[in-house]
């Protein structure tokens, strides 16, 4: 969460072999999955006539994906990660302008899911050793040119990754990803929010940096490929 898969994932819908770009809210352990996914995306949307993939995110440990139900089917997996620090105040900045009382608000609670879900990756990638492709998200930002030739190759597309995107029925929407203006530019925006208002204490930090550590080097270890900072 919060680790540019909106922009990422609207980059790839882009692309005329890809169809899909939102978070879908389903987990893959079975082939009825796959085709509840073809279902809910045809809901608002029509496949694109030469196309091979359908894309979805999966950002949260509710939702899980057995690689054995995509056995032959051509698929491509990516695992990204963002860095701590630049998480944590995104997702609390998120969660602390929404309406009641949202236990992602608080540091200390923001740090634990972040922590969680970086050891689930970790946990996901000893099981799928060599299967999937691994970026560092902030590539994005500063390194779109070499991030976006490496998941052409990656995903065999032709013709190659724009840095120039649609928008799209859901585009914006809750729940289907980010919800800001920024996703609604059609473009990679390089500018950050370093959001000066949060504060996080150090032993967060310290927690989180732990982890990010410790994690992003058994995910990096066993990915089939990857580009790093």
């Amino acid at each position: 969460m919060r680790a540019y898969s909106s922009l990422i994932g609207h980059i790839l819908g882009s692309h005329p072999q890809i169809n899909g770009y939102y978070e879908m809210h389903l987990s893959y352990s079975s082939a009825a999955d796959l085709d509840e996914q073809l279902r809910l995306y045809m809901q608002t949307e029509t496949p694109k006539p030469d196309s091979i993939y359908l894309f979805d995110k999966l950002l949260h440990n509710d939702y899980v994906l057995d690689t054995h139900i995509l056995a032959g089917s051509g698929n491509r997996i990516l695992v990204s990660i963002r860095s701590p620090e630049s998480s944590l105040k995104s997702i609390i900045h998120l969660f602390q302008s929404k309406q009641g009382e949202e236990p992602y608000a608080d540091p200390g609670q923001a740090t634990d899911y972040y922590i969680q879900r970086l050891k689930s990756l970790s946990d996901f990638s000893r099981m799928n050793t060599a299967q999937y492709y691994y970026f560092d998200a902030e590539l994005i930002k500063t390194d779109s040119q070499n991030l976006l030739q490496a998941l052409t190759r990656w995903c065999e597309l032709t013709p190659p990754l724009s840095d120039r995107y649609q928008t799209f029925p859901l585009t914006g929407k809750a729940r289907a990803g980010d919800s800001s203006d920024l996703i609604r530019r059609g473009k990679i925006e390089t500018s950050e929010n370093n959001y000066p208002g949060i504060r996080l204490e150090a032993q967060h930090i310290s927690r989180a940096e732990q982890a990010y550590a410790e994690y992003r080097k058994v995910i990096l270890g066993n990915a089939r490929d990857s580009l790093t900072l």
